[in-house]
């Protein structure tokens, strides 16, 4: 499968609509239901606790177009959080006890008040992350935003596929490694993933095909020790994410045959501690446009939070939001098989 130069959704393609990914991956009736998994446990149905992330989505629009993008990102996504939604989640979080901001897209550099928003959120004393894929700080008009997030003591995790070439531009697109590198140079350049505490730059691997990832821990020392060794490169952490069977990496398992063995290969390797500390009990997802979701992934399948729980920022209500019931579905074993996966890495 070639990389895209263009979003599904620009091609008008079928799996590019939520409702159809769903019918898709809620079609395999031989396959346990996730709910009824995760009660066999003795967990009962999955439920949030305290909230400690608040993360935004600022848009689709991102100057890559990955094959295995969950979002559908690209340059031709026009999806874009206005400024009103971000003043809203302003005010959620200036009255509301919730520590982080966690900033993705897209490439969430390219929403127009990007600058403005991290300004904001930085005289409310909370902590912010920016999840940038490493490039869009190497593209023209945005060389100074690595500068600007050093400044404002931004933790930085960016996706980077491999510690080679080849596996990554596989991924991600021609000549995206070589700009990854200069990136993380510049990063470097700046105290990220150096001693310093607060400026703290994560690197994420998720896999190329149909399987899930390695020991984060192991993964990491080779992280560390390839980038070191052969450009001079330092980062904190390396955080392993399974890729979910949604939006391109469902169209890529479907096409290339993978997609009923990928979906057994998660139930089978459904692991109840990794399920006990899924991020979506631990955050809350903000839609582009304001809907609210209990997680990134849900928030690409249009699963609106539910159960009681207000499904757009307008009606906010963090009393409302402690303790619901989480809205799961059969893409939710992508982030409880094996040592989990979320947003930090593994969950186990």
């Amino acid at each position: 499968m070639q990389a895209r130069h263009k979003s599904m959704k620009a091609f008008g393609e079928n799996l590019a609509i939520a409702n159809e990914q769903l019918k898709v991956i809620n079609n395999g009736n031989s396959l346990p239901r996730f709910d009824e998994k995760f009660e066999l446990v003795g967990e009962g149905r999955l439920k949030a606790a305290e909230i400690e992330i608040f993360q935004i989505n600022l848009g689709k629009m991102c100057n890559q177009v990955c094959k295995h993008c969950h979002v559908d990102a690209g340059p031709d996504r026009k999806e874009i959080m206005k400024k009103e939604t971000m003043q809203d989640c302003l005010d959620i979080l200036n009255t509301n006890d919730i520590p982080t901001v966690d900033l993705t897209g897209g490439a969430p550099e390219m929403n127009p008040n990007f600058k403005w928003f991290v300004d904001e959120v930085k005289k409310l004393d909370l902590h912010i992350i920016v999840r940038s894929n490493l490039t869009i700080l190497e593209t023209n008009g945005f060389e100074d935003y690595a500068e600007f997030m050093a400044n404002h003591k931004v933790e930085i995790v960016s996706s980077l596929p491999y510690y080679k070439k080849s596996f990554t531009d596989k991924q991600r697109g021609d000549g995206v490694f070589d700009k990854s590198i200069a990136a993380m140079k510049k990063l470097n350049a700046l105290g990220y993933g150096k001693e310093d505490p607060e400026l703290k730059f994560h690197l994420v691997y998720n896999p190329v095909g149909a399987y899930l990832p390695p020991s984060q821990l192991e993964l990491e020392q080779d992280y560390k020790r390839e980038l070191k060794n052969n450009f001079d490169i330092d980062f904190n952490n390396l955080y392993t994410i399974t890729n979910m069977p949604i939006s391109r990496f469902l169209d890529y398992l479907i096409q290339s045959g993978n997609y009923d063995s990928y979906m057994q290969k998660l139930v089978d390797s459904f692991n109840p501690v990794a399920a006990s500390n899924v991020m979506c009990r631990f955050t809350i997802s903000v839609g582009w446009d304001g809907q609210l979701y209990d997680c990134d992934f849900n928030q690409m399948l249009e699963l609106n939070m539910d159960h009681g729980a207000p499904n757009h920022i307008k009606n906010f209500n963090l009393n409302s939001i402690r303790n619901r019931r989480i809205v799961t579905g059969q893409h939710c074993y992508g982030c409880t098989a094996g040592a989990g996966s979320s947003c930090g890495g593994a969950t186990a």
